[in-house]
């Protein structure tokens, strides 16, 4: 009874749920309420909050704006590209998601100025300068033309505190996620299915896997964290889990990304913020076995995951660096 009253209290006010749909579709109706002129004007006194960080923080501002947007002379947008004035909701133009969370920032600017978006899971490298969610992780000089923005926030950014401590939880590993049409999940599948300490679900609805997975319940984000180990593997692009497996106390496990997001999944360091095993998961037991040995050291990686995702919680800079970002593209794509 009272695992069920923790259960309920947690997934319903505790935030350890799915981000709601409903107050993020309201806040986007009511951006678009306000008139143009009235954001625009906003913009300079926005990026003046800039002058007012420390020098640390302004570092540290710079570097995530250099980061996203790597445009480092000026490009040009196709002729057809759309000005900004164009912009408006249509969701059959492209997911609402990514409407709401491009005009957020684009309201601020002038409505003649030209633009590009490239929607959905982008792992492959762009001809010419577009926001995207996602891109594959190279050198600068490979991929510029991919500039980051927190694109489809409201399914990819969830953070939550988790109740419980990794001391408390099983040492045991669990996944839940599309396996059809994915090459690493379906390596690891094939080796771990049947293992034991391993909890695995595949929610491809035409799965291999669904006859001896049909009396299972249906996984909770809560569920997830009564295990101590969560695998956070690739899809079509980023693990979508990983940003609030590395804010829990439990341990993101995966090989080493090969996208990335607004999240800079470039950046994070392989056992420091996340247990790193081999592409085709030959070593995960051996990997798990250490660390179930070894707390002390998972438990650093857990806080050095928190720390790292301590960047994200910053609505302030956050709002300051993205408006940044979007500055920065279209000064480098409309010279006149």
């Amino acid at each position: 009874m009272l695992n069920t009253l923790h259960r309920l209290y947690y997934t319903t006010w505790g935030g350890i749920h799915k981000n709601r749909h409903l107050p993020y579709m309201l806040h986007g109706f009511s951006m678009l309420a306000l008139p143009h002129w009235w954001t625009e004007r906003q913009r300079e006194d926005l990026l003046r909050q800039f002058d007012r960080l420390s020098a640390q923080e302004q570092t540290e501002v710079l570097r995530r704006v250099d980061y996203y947007c790597r445009l480092d002379e000026t490009a040009t947008l196709p002729a057809d590209a759309p000005t900004l004035g164009e912009q408006r909701y249509r969701h059959k133009t492209y997911p609402t998601a990514y409407f709401f969370d491009t005009y957020e920032w684009n309201r601020y600017f002038p409505s003649h100025l030209h633009w590009s978006l490239t929607p959905g899971d982008v792992n492959f490298l762009l001809p010419h300068p577009s926001i995207t969610k996602s891109r594959p992780i190279a050198e600068a000089a490979v991929n510029r033309n991919s500039v980051l923005m927190k694109l489809n926030k409201v399914r990819h950014f969830i953070f939550f505190r988790d109740p419980y401590r990794t001391e408390q939880k099983a040492d045991s590993v669990i996944f839940r996620g599309a396996v059809h049409g994915k090459p690493q999940r379906a390596v690891f599948f094939e080796r771990f299915f049947h293992e034991p300490g391993f909890d695995l679900q595949d929610t491809s609805t035409n799965s291999v896997y669904n006859e001896e997975m049909r009396l299972r319940h249906e996984t909770s984000i809560y569920d997830h964290l009564t295990h101590k180990y969560i695998m956070c593997l690739e899809g079509n692009d980023v693990a979508s889990n990983l940003k609030w497996v590395m804010h829990s106390n439990s341990l993101a496990v995966c090989p080493r990304p090969t996208m990335e997001t607004w999240f800079m999944e470039g950046t994070l360091v392989p056992n420091e913020h996340f247990i790193e095993v081999k592409p085709d998961f030959t070593d995960l037991p051996e990997r798990i076995d250490y660390y179930n040995s070894h707390p002390a050291e998972a438990a650093d990686i857990v806080a050095n995951a928190h720390e790292y995702c301590r960047t994200f919680l910053d609505k302030r800079m956050e709002r300051l660096v993205s408006l940044m970002v979007m500055d920065k593209y279209f000064r480098m794509t409309n010279k006149e």
